[in-house]
């Protein structure tokens, strides 16, 4: 699953998705082997040294619960959560990932990513990606502003990039989604039987060339949807309390 974005305003929304979170994550575990949380799980996130961000106490106590019961869990940064440094892993236990992750399973090989700035032609993502993965500019950042300015001024910054360009977004079509061109160009290279991605905020399922199934995971703020891979195939799937 991907795209929380838990502490997104409104405060009291984002915990009712937290809670609901939990639940998904109390039920999926009993059957699974691995879980992929493929980025913007929080609206922001960043790691001071010897500070983390306020709330998610649930989520992380869930996510705890879960690495410990030995099944493991990975963590991709997105565009918001970027900064996930050594907490998570160090204690909590989840596995992060800063790039795509390739994987084969029964024979069947898979591109996870959570799909931020991999298409060449979205060149204003890719240069917001090189600024926010700068270690001199994360220092910076960490040393000459507030901890409770930095986080308002991070979450202003979402509320208004967000709520003018919509929570979710329409499909643009084969030939302009980002994702689905960076698909297409990744398989005249290497075949992939599943290429998985995050970040677009629509549940969607498409066959490629050559048997290849492209997925975006939706999100859990309109859609409350995520993939499952059964051991044969992958089936986008949506979560409801009942």
């Amino acid at each position: 699953m991907s795209d929380s974005h838990l502490g997104m305003h409104p405060v009291n929304q984002s915990l009712d998705r937290e809670k609901l979170l939990v639940k998904w994550l109390d039920e999926v575990r009993k059957d699974a082997t691995e879980i992929f949380l493929v980025g913007d799980i929080f609206d922001y996130w960043f790691e001071y040294k010897k500070v983390i961000p306020r709330g998610f106490t649930r989520f992380l106590g869930k996510l705890a619960e879960v690495c410990d019961q030995g099944i493991p869990v990975h963590f991709f940064t997105g565009n918001h959560d970027v900064w996930v440094f050594d907490y998570l892993p160090g204690e909590i236990g989840v596995e992060v990932h800063t790039e795509p992750l390739i994987r084969t399973y029964n024979g069947l090989k898979f591109f996870i990513a959570h799909g931020d700035g991999l298409w060449r032609g979205e060149k204003g993502s890719r240069l917001l990606k090189k600024i926010f993965t700068s270690k001199i500019l994360q220092w910076m950042y960490a040393r000459f502003l507030h901890p409770n300015f930095a986080t308002s001024l991070a979450h202003r910054w979402s509320k208004q990039s967000r709520y003018a360009k919509g929570i979710a977004t329409e499909f643009l079509g084969e030939d302009k989604e980002a994702l689905i061109l960076y698909a297409k160009e990744k398989l005249k290279t290497e075949y992939y039987d599943y290429l998985i991605f995050g970040h677009r905020h629509i549940p969607l399922e498409l066959t490629l060339n050559e048997g290849s199934r492209l997925f975006f995971l939706g999100d859990w703020i309109v859609n409350f949807t995520y993939a499952v891979f059964d051991g044969k195939e992958v089936k986008l799937k949506r979560y409801s309390e009942d």
